[in-house]
């Protein structure tokens, strides 16, 4: 396995790690979380930046590359929902796209067709990762701020509509990303589904 799979999948392992300490309780345990967060999203930079200069692209990582972001994306999204931090349609808008267009991924992959992550994926991919790291960013100054200093229900409002903002940003993204994916590709599909290569 070369490099950059190599950070691909420890990208799913870091998902995990995150959980741990997302769900922990304290000021340590939600910066590790961010932490660890921005870490496993610069490997999303690094592995592909690096098959690209040193000529490692393979099948696997066109595959696993887009699968390992979404697992540590929707990991996140979930937990959110579980500290009731967003609103769950988001959340299933998001989860909605990525199964559609995996499922057609995996189809096209069962006919002998691998389709690499869109430039429109990327920056998806990108803009979920940011809206992430701003509400992560937000638990961390709200535990800073009750831990040493003061905190008012103001802050709450506040903070509330940058992470709202943040969500709605994200889903319109992604669903347009979602619609140029499929729109670029239906010669592919329509194709493969009519028994074509």
């Amino acid at each position: 396995m070369n490099l950059p799979n190599k950070l691909t999948v420890s990208r799913i392992i870091l998902t995990f790690v995150f959980m741990f300490f997302i769900f922990s309780k304290g000021l340590t345990s939600k910066g590790l979380a961010l932490v660890i967060f921005v870490a496993a999203a610069l490997t999303d930079l690094f592995d592909g930046m690096i098959a690209k200069s040193r000529n490692l692209i393979t099948d696997f990582g066109r595959i696993m590359d887009p699968i390992a972001d979404k697992i540590l994306v929707l990991a996140a999204f979930l937990s959110f929902i579980q500290l009731q931090l967003i609103p769950a349609w988001c959340v299933i808008v998001i989860i909605g796209r990525e199964l559609l267009i995996t499922s057609l991924r995996l189809f096209a992959f069962s006919k002998g067709v691998v389709i690499a992550a869109s430039k429109s994926g990327k920056h998806k991919t990108v803009s979920q990762m940011a809206a992430i790291i701003i509400i992560l960013a937000s638990l961390v100054f709200k535990d800073v701020m009750k831990t040493y200093f003061s905190w008012s229900p103001v802050f709450d409002k506040r903070i509330g509509s940058i992470i709202d903002l943040s969500m709605l940003s994200t889903v319109a993204l992604t669903l347009i990303s979602g619609i140029s994916y499929i729109w670029s590709n239906r010669q592919l599909f329509l194709g493969l589904k009519n028994g074509q290569r």
